[in-house]
């Protein structure tokens, strides 16, 4: 039907629908957001918790690499340490094996003094030999012997005792019924330990079956 511009009341009624078709439609709010806040605002407080998230398993995951660092640099630093000790431990071996060295290659060019002074003392048992002259010369190897003790130098005299291989040299083996055999029947010449390491074995006869 055309519109009559002579009639008021339809003209009325047009220009109120027209009025109501520019009226600004409602907007539908999700509920699911905060009324208090704007869509930009929820955009914003979403951002915000997705980098939290974020950065917090890197700071997980820098706090688990430090651990792994300290680790090992707790490893590295028992293992220097552990080296440390067995250097100065192999080091007060060596220092103490050189002392030992030293002091046994004293001991030994001694020996032959000692020596020296017991066949002196034996053959000096003849009455007619002066007592005093057997005196000095026993009180000289005492002297001697004193000082080598002092160092850590034993005798080795084994009369009477069991043959051993260890710290006996057997120069020859003669029957004697008299002993069991293996027994030391004479020392020809003593031995000597040094801190009970054998310095010079004593040189022996040996008993054996008649």
């Amino acid at each position: 039907m055309a519109r009559d511009p002579q009639n008021p009341q339809q003209v009325d009624e047009e220009l109120a629908r027209a009025e109501r078709d520019a009226e600004p439609q409602p907007l539908e709010i999700d509920e699911t957001l905060d009324p208090g806040l704007s869509v930009e605002d929820e955009l914003s407080v979403e951002d915000q918790a997705v980098g939290g998230s974020d950065e917090l398993d890197q700071l997980t995951a820098r706090i688990e690499e430090l651990e792994a660092e300290l680790a090992g640099a707790r490893d590295q630093a028992l293992r220097a340490a552990a080296e440390a000790q067995n250097a100065r431990r192999r080091a007060d071996q060596e220092v103490d094996k050189a002392r030992k060295f030293a002091l046994e290659k004293f001991v030994g060019s001694l020996l032959p003094v000692v020596d020296s002074l017991d066949k002196a003392l034996e053959s000096l048992q003849d009455e007619s030999v002066a007592e005093v002259h057997r005196e000095g010369v026993r009180m000289t190897r005492d002297l001697q012997l004193d000082a080598l003790r002092k160092a850590g130098v034993s005798v080795l005299d084994p009369q009477g005792e069991p043959f051993d291989p260890q710290y006996h040299e057997a120069m020859a083996m003669v029957p004697n019924p008299a002993v069991e055999p293996n027994t030391v029947i004479e020392v020809l010449q003593k031995g000597y330990l040094l801190n009970d390491r054998l310095v010079r074995p004593a040189m022996v006869v040996v008993s054996k079956v008649p």
